[in-house]
């Protein structure tokens, strides 16, 4: 019995160390973007636009991505409905808490749109605010990102479009980047998917109006896309945990997500 106890103690922490070994996080790319994305830990939950979303919270435990410090009062909606996703620093630790929120359901084939207020064209270099479809445990496919951040190089461009394979090699993920410059504190963005292509189209206001848009792109045709139903995630974090360079906290604001079927 003896014997069997010990094993079993063994057993159980070699599944512990897995975990964490899950939980890192390894930059990549072109733009420094990072897989390990999304190591999840839902303490909680939120109600927005419709729709039950985990909020992500680790305590203080640092994952992917950055790694960073996570935290459910980084995460509120206001009276109005908005949603608000902080970056703060605890003055009790001296942490950088960041916020992340993922949906508790999953979308597949159809136009994901998120209305936004603040300035993510304005974002300190290190700062990343992130709109996507994601699938936990699968880094470097079955992703679909809007992602506002220049990496950590304040000469490279702020605003990124990346679709991520749903097999192969994750190197081989269709990416765009361009210099955003809004013409205020209101802006949209849209993706569409369907079982051939991820389409993209942005726009200044709160708007679809075509003579709002910038910046529309389309994944080649052949490109794996996922076909998968995915979780919806925004969240709000530090480039590789690097602290903000001008040591200022953020705020996003997002008035609305709205998903159409096809």
């Amino acid at each position: 019995m003896k014997n069997m106890y010990f094993i079993a103690i063994i057993a159980m922490l070699a599944i512990s160390c897995k975990k964490d070994q899950a939980s890192g996080n390894t930059a990549v790319n072109s733009g420094e973007q990072e897989l390990g994305k999304k190591s999840v830990n839902a303490v909680s939950t939120i109600f927005f636009s419709g729709i039950t979303w985990n909020i992500k919270d680790l305590g203080n435990k640092t994952v992917g991505p950055g790694p960073n410090y996570w935290a459910a009062s980084s995460v509120w909606v206001d009276t109005q409905g908005f949603l608000h996703l902080r970056l703060k620093k605890d003055p009790a630790t001296g942490r950088w808490n960041c916020a992340e929120i993922y949906s508790q359901q999953k979308f597949g084939y159809g136009s994901y749109v998120w209305e936004i207020e603040g300035r993510p064209d304005q974002l300190d270099p290190n700062l990343v605010f992130g709109l996507f479809n994601y699938k936990d445990g699968d880094d470097g496919h079955h992703e679909v990102d809007i992602e506002f951040a220049r990496w950590g190089n304040s000469q490279w461009p702020n605003f990124n479009y990346t679709v991520y394979p749903a097999y192969g090699d994750p190197e081989t993920r269709y990416s765009k980047t361009y210099e955003l410059a809004l013409n205020g504190t209101y802006s949209t963005y849209k993706f569409t998917r369907t079982s051939q292509i991820v389409s993209y189209k942005s726009y200044h206001g709160h708007t679809q109006n075509e003579a709002n848009s910038f910046y529309a792109d389309t994944t080649p045709t052949g490109f794996p896309v996922s076909t998968e139903a995915l979780p919806v995630h925004l969240n709000l974090w530090l480039f590789r945990g690097n602290a903000p360079t001008n040591g200022q906290e953020v705020e996003m604001i997002v008035h609305s997500f709205k998903f159409t079927p096809q």
